[in-house]
């Protein structure tokens, strides 16, 4: 998030439909293999489980892959280039990342 803020002046996208899932999904697949940082993280508030997105807009679409958010601890979100599915995982590993504008 903060290279996305400070190199480019933007923040790690956020995706609200399928259309734009597979968007993403499609764009990153261009650049690698890898699964992708997506803006979506996941934090326990007051005991409770809760997925936000980092440039605060509605969390009203997830594409969760089976078993997924773990929630063992707070952690960031990928976006598989193979199946468009999103797994949480421990936010300092490195990894490719979508920016948004």
């Amino acid at each position: 998030q903060k290279y996305c803020r400070d190199v480019y002046r933007g923040q790690l996208a956020s995706v609200h439909s399928a259309s734009r899932n597979e968007d993403l999904r499609k764009l990153a697949r261009t650049y690698t293999y890898h699964a992708v940082w997506i803006g979506a993280f996941t934090s326990c508030k007051a005991g409770q489980w809760e997925s936000h997105w980092e440039d605060s807009s509605p969390w009203n679409y997830a594409n969760w892959a089976p078993t997924y958010p773990h929630h063992i601890v707070n952690t960031c979100v990928t976006l598989s280039t193979l199946d468009g599915l999103w797994r949480s995982r421990i936010c300092f590993q490195l990894r490719p990342f979508i920016c948004q504008y």
